[in-house]
């Protein structure tokens, strides 16, 4: 695979390609963060998905992009041109379903968001997107005394379907009823796992 990639970098907020545009390129996340999004017909942005080191990301329909796609830390990536990792793909039976597998990834990360998009409470779908971060740390063989949120709180806000302002005063509930302690706006530490648990699983909690 690395003969077939050039290395791209992007800097924080740079987009990668547009939702739509002709799908020349397969990407797979060196370092960063990239948020996958489509653009709303009232201009704003609807994220789908957050991609992480080792995500692949790149879905096309039609040979165009189903999504848009953004850095929101500076990233470096492996670029595979499309028509090359055809041609490869068709010649390695393995390899073609090793990146099957790879971007099947973008779209459990879309039921992930349906899931979540179902919970009625505020603070329920913060605190399930605290402990989807967390699982994907640990997946990725990373500590987990710490939640890392590279993202702002108006991405978690469009992710979730809240206004900022709902997700700040989620945040602050959660820290003033001791359930997590932040160190900064990017680290915070669950400190009451049964009460985070419980509000988890609690799919009526507004509060």
């Amino acid at each position: 695979m690395a003969v077939l990639a050039s290395i791209a970098r992007f800097n924080k907020d740079e987009e990668i390609y547009r939702e739509g545009r002709r799908a020349d390129a397969v990407f797979n996340i060196i370092t960063g963060v990239v948020k996958a999004y489509r653009i709303a017909p009232d201009g704003s942005e609807r994220i789908t998905a957050f991609l992480f080191p080792g995500d692949v990301f790149g879905l096309s329909e039609e040979g165009k992009y189903t999504n848009a796609a953004k850095a929101i830390t500076p990233l470096a990536a492996y670029r595979f041109p499309v028509s090359a990792l055809r041609s490869r793909l068709a010649k390695d039976a393995d390899l073609e379903f090793h990146v099957i597998c790879k971007l099947i990834h973008e779209l459990r990360e879309t039921q992930r968001h349906a899931l979540l998009l179902a919970r009625r409470g505020a603070l329920s779908r913060v605190v399930m997107f605290l402990q989807l971060l967390e699982n994907l740390q640990a997946g990725r063989g990373e500590r987990t005394v710490e939640i890392y949120l590279p993202m702002k709180r108006s991405d978690i806000g469009e992710y979730l379907g809240m206004s900022l302002e709902a997700v700040s005063r989620a945040f602050r509930t959660l820290t003033s009823r001791g359930i997590i302690k932040s160190r900064d706006r990017r680290h915070l530490k669950i400190t009451d796992r049964n009460t985070f648990d419980e509000i988890a699983g609690d799919t009526a909690s507004a509060s």
